[in-house]
């Protein structure tokens, strides 16, 4: 099994995710966070003037799915063909348990 989290600078997150769900792949966790990479956050404008304000951060998206390492391959290239600026990330997993029914394995997946 594998962990694969994609860090994504815009919104892609629905895109990804169905056509994750077309090859079954049900599992994904999302998070909105906040970050900084090598391209700067677009500026904004703070008030009413003209002061300009450059943030710090800009908001991210994270998807993590765990997935059998024979569809390694077909997410990645989903998340590179629907994703449009981000990063990609791929962890083995050592051993997975599910709490309610104390599978092991690809199983709780």
């Amino acid at each position: 099994m594998l962990r694969i989290e994609a860090l994504l600078g815009n919104n892609d997150v629905m895109a990804i995710s169905e056509a994750l769900r077309k090859i079954e792949i049900g599992g994904l966790t999302v998070t909105k966070v906040r970050g900084r990479g090598k391209r700067p956050p677009a500026q904004l404008h703070a008030a009413k003037g003209s002061a300009i304000f450059q943030p710090q951060f800009s908001e991210k998206y994270v998807i993590v799915a765990i997935i059998p390492e024979s569809k390694e391959d077909e997410v990645i290239n989903i998340i590179k063909t629907k994703g449009t600026v981000g990063k990609i990330f791929v962890s083995p997993i050592l051993r997975a348990i599910d709490i309610a029914t104390g599978h092991e394995g690809e199983e709780t997946i």
